[in-house]
């Protein structure tokens, strides 16, 4: 477990400006004690400063987890957000998207965002910018990027990709043969 280096915090920052903006200060400065950012096998963890201290204590061959995993940096040294990062995402979200209740299953599944299925969408949400899926009860189900932007999303035929799919809650039932 090690701090993240510059141009590592630079690439992860770069992403996560691309779905919460701003709001990237709340995550670091929070009110209650301060988090901090680190890097255990090629996985970036979100980890409060008092757990970080006592994981030192832990061989890192012994050290399988820590904290809320927001993503992996790839060979090539691009970021790769997993969905364990969603309630953080979701909770300072800067785009957001709703999505019907006919369209929840088709996204679960790894389908794209048609515009038959949105519910609603934030004002002004520009071209392929970062955007949190939620349902129409304000569940968080995953996250993507806007095909489209707001004023070109209403002029789309309901067939056309609004939202791509980048990834959803349905991952942990994909994904569960390749954590064993």
């Amino acid at each position: 477990m090690r701090p993240l280096t510059d141009d590592e915090t630079k690439v992860l920052f770069e992403k996560l400006t691309k779905y919460i903006g701003r709001n990237i200060v709340h995550l670091i400065d929070r009110p209650d004690e301060p988090y901090c950012f680190r890097l255990q096998k090629d996985r970036v963890y979100y980890v409060s400063e008092t757990i970080m201290r006592k994981a030192t204590s832990v061989g890192r061959h012994n050290l399988i987890s820590l904290g809320t995993c927001f993503g992996k940096f790839t060979k090539t040294g691009k970021f790769r957000m997993h969905i364990t990062a969603l309630p953080l995402l979701a909770q300072y979200a800067k785009y957001k998207v709703w999505v019907k209740p006919n369209g929840e299953m088709p996204f679960l599944y790894g389908n794209h965002i048609v515009k038959a299925h949105i519910g609603r969408v934030t004002e002004d949400t520009p071209e392929h910018q970062g955007v949190v899926i939620f349902n129409m009860a304000d569940v968080p189900l995953g996250f993507g990027v806007s095909a489209r932007s707001t004023v070109d999303m209403r002029k789309v035929d309901p067939t056309g990709i609004v939202v791509f799919h980048q990834s959803d809650n349905g991952e942990y039932l994909r994904e569960e043969d390749a954590l064993f």
